[in-house]
């Protein structure tokens, strides 16, 4: 499973975003450190359902069209900087980062924070200078680990059919940082790993973490945030969303009083003479919020960092390429995020490793045409896999 994880210096509205993201329980407060232990959670992907493009009705795995695809969501302890030396949370922060495929970076888009994280006034601290401080702490985090043993690796790299990259990726590998991602870091930055001084060796840090791990920001709390930080935040294209909003809408529609899907740019409600005046009121400014950013944002910021961040794509296996069904009759019962420029034959180790191992071929639900074992997957693919396995 695809996992983000929700980064940001404390009290910029992380855990708000985590409960709206995944409806599960968080400690939300007004002071930093709320959260002391990384929360765990599903949060979901949205995209339309391929019974769109087929036709078919009533796809019982989706919702009026609306697909949602699961996700690990995790929500991080505050960081502060100088974290890579122990400060605030410190190295407790930057392990729980470990298992993230992507990061979203979270400001408070308000100004309301310090760079600290404690409470100020509205608009007093410029949220631009939180931006970049994240990837900062991370690359020097992993510039200290592979500092440690930097100089045997170095008089190693004499020996002959020594590889540094396998040895630096296996330095790494605890962050799920591979040899691909060291190799690609070394053809950006042009460095000779043999050869390169303390500077070259933390600048490729820098682009290994920004390759390894993507982020994505996000301006939080928008709702309550001064035009001028407004303005100033989307000259450096920063996506908005006010997590409190989504949060309250989900709720709403869990109750019944309106209709609201995640990711949708407004809702309806249900029965207004249920409503008290506060409420109506709440519903109506979270109504205004979302035609001015478009919607609240947060389910567009965990999109965006599964499909622009780590170029993924939706493909349905089937095992009935006819009805578009499983073994039991059941009509594209799975959706499955994959890496742009996957195969069949990935998709087939994906599913099991069983049918992976006894891949045979592959049929193109929509076309009906056989397709090769190298065949590039599209982003809506339907496809039957033919296994000598079941």
């Amino acid at each position: 499973m695809i996992n983000l994880a929700i980064a940001g210096k404390p009290n910029c509205g992380k855990s708000t975003f985590f409960a709206a993201a995944t409806m599960a329980p968080a400690e939300i407060a007004n002071y930093p450190f709320t959260t002391i232990d990384a929360n765990n959670g599903v949060a979901y992907v949205r995209v339309e359902c391929a019974c769109k493009s087929l036709g078919i009705e009533n796809c019982p795995a989706c919702q009026d069209g609306v697909r949602f695809i699961p996700i690990g969501l995790i929500d991080v302890a505050g960081l502060v900087e100088g974290a890579h030396t122990g400060r605030g949370l410190g190295n407790k922060f930057l392990d729980n980062l470990r298992e993230a495929d992507a990061i979203i970076h979270i400001l408070d888009a308000s100004g309301s924070t310090d760079a600290e994280g404690n409470p100020v006034d509205r608009g007093s601290h410029n949220p631009k200078q939180d931006i970049g401080f994240i990837e900062s702490e991370m690359k020097m985090w992993v510039y200290g680990l592979i500092e440690k043993n930097w100089n045997k690796i170095q008089r190693s790299s004499q020996q002959k059919n020594y590889s540094i990259e396998d040895a630096v990726a296996e330095q790494l590998a605890g962050l799920q940082i591979t040899v691909n991602h060291v190799e690609e870091a070394v053809r950006i930055t042009g460095i000779n790993l043999k050869t390169c001084n303390e500077e070259e060796l933390i600048n490729f840090c820098g682009v290994l973490v920004q390759h390894a791990k993507p982020f994505i920001v996000i301006g939080n709390k928008a709702d309550f945030a001064p035009a001028e930080l407004l303005e100033d935040l989307k000259k450096e294209d920063i996506k908005f969303t006010c997590a409190a909003g989504e949060l309250a809408l989900k709720k709403a529609a869990e109750s019944g009083l309106i209709n609201y899907v995640a990711g949708d740019g407004d809702f309806t409600i249900n029965a207004p003479e249920k409503l008290t005046a506060p409420q109506k009121a709440g519903l109506e400014a979270i109504r205004g919020m979302m035609k001015q950013f478009g919607g609240t944002g947060v389910q567009q910021a965990i999109n965006s960092a599964v499909f622009d961040l780590l170029d993924m794509i939706v493909v349905y296996p089937v095992e009935d390429e006819n009805k578009y069904c499983d073994g039991k009759d059941r009509i594209l019962p799975d959706a499955y995020l994959m890496k742009r420029g996957s195969t069949p034959h990935d998709l087939a180790y994906q599913v099991h490793t069983d049918i992976g191992k006894g891949f045979l071929y592959a049929v193109d639900a929509k076309t009906k045409m056989r397709i090769k074992e190298s065949h590039e997957l599209k982003n809506g693919d339907v496809i039957k896999i033919v296994s000598t396995k079941k």
